[in-house]
């Protein structure tokens, strides 16, 4: 027979105190002196004695855990984001429930219904491509549960939003390279169903326009962003009458595919084609030439989300007057668009 589960009320007999005294010493309660909380601690230690979490939710009606949900794990962006969220959430004595929803709105539907029985005293969510039902949340929204959206986010729903200005970085990615002389410049991108895709997309319409050249359809590629759609879409690219002689790319590491297939093809960057990524990744400062990108300040961000949410919980802030955060940005000029010396 297994033995039985230690009890604060076994320690406080040991040491003739009472109950409530152990538990504060366990909480590290400042009422409690230093002398007594080591003597409650050491025998607890002696014991085995384990926190009984469970029981303790149940009388705050809190699990001090946070799910996040975003689309992919293997981003350096989404690890800088969460490595953001998680150090600001661990020092304040939250943990983390992740999950990926590998860019498929079934798996996010699935992964919002696991946190919620999860009974996360928030949720924290960068959507997936393809999503467009937003019903999985309002189980959320229902009990009161704060939400808060990054990145890729429910422009529908009244949730707290934390993001960049897309429309402005794809504006002043698109006239660095109209600035570096270039004319004919496509831009890579994901599914425009996505605000960051979308806006980014906007930026590109309004530097064109603002420098008198006209937009054209063909000179947009919308993809998934993988490496066989990158591939697909160099090759396809390369099959026309006109080069383009830029390339403003929806993320560094598509930008860094997209530079080492037009090398293998024979073409110089940027001197026959000029490129641009997005999200100043490691990966950006790494290749020959190093990529010229927008820099997402990712770590930051999370951060930023982390402090607004436990504000939050804490009752030392309110979600309801903070419906969007606007985090700055800025080009990183590298030598894959500098054709101008």
């Amino acid at each position: 027979m297994a033995d039985r589960e230690i009890t604060i009320y076994d320690i406080a007999e040991k040491l003739d105190i009472s109950a409530a005294t152990v538990s504060r010493a366990l909480q590290d309660h400042p009422a409690v002196n230093k002398k007594t909380k080591k003597r409650i601690n050491d025998l607890a230690e002696e014991l085995g004695y384990r926190s009984n979490k469970f029981a303790s939710n149940l009388r705050t009606q809190k699990t001090n855990t946070l799910g996040v949900i975003v689309p992919r794990l293997n981003s350096l962006f989404m690890s800088s984001v969460i490595a953001g969220i998680e150090k600001v959430a661990n020092s304040a004595g939250y943990n983390l429930i992740i999950s990926q929803s590998l860019e498929q709105e079934c798996r996010e539907k699935a992964n919002a219904v696991t946190m919620f029985n999860n009974r996360v005293d928030g949720l924290i969510v960068s959507l997936a491509s393809n999503t467009e039902d937003f019903s999985h949340f309002d189980s959320f929204l229902k009990k009161q549960i704060p939400l808060i959206f990054f990145d890729r986010v429910a422009e529908s729903i009244h949730a707290t939003k934390v993001l960049i200005d897309n429309q402005k970085a794809g504006y002043i990615a698109t006239k660095h390279l109209i600035e570096q002389g270039c004319q004919h410049i496509v831009h890579i991108t994901g599914n425009v169903l996505r605000n960051v895709y979308r806006d980014r997309l906007e930026g590109y319409k309004n530097a064109l326009a603002e420098a008198g050249f006209s937009f054209d359809e063909d000179m947009v590629m919308s993809n998934d962003l993988s490496e066989l759609a990158i591939q697909e879409s160099i090759e396809t690219l390369l099959k026309r009458k006109r080069l383009p002689d830029a390339l403003f790319i929806s993320n560094d590491a598509s930008a860094a595919f997209a530079l080492s297939i037009l090398k293998e093809k024979g073409l110089r960057v940027p001197e026959d084609m000029a490129i641009v990524g997005f999200n100043n990744d490691m990966i950006s400062r790494v290749t020959e030439p190093a990529i010229t990108t927008i820099n997402y300040p990712g770590a930051e961000m999370g951060e930023s989300i982390a402090r607004i949410l436990i504000n939050h919980l804490n009752n030392d802030g309110d979600l309801s007057v903070t419906s969007k955060v606007i985090l700055d940005t800025a080009l990183v000029e590298r030598g894959s668009s500098l054709r101008k010396k």
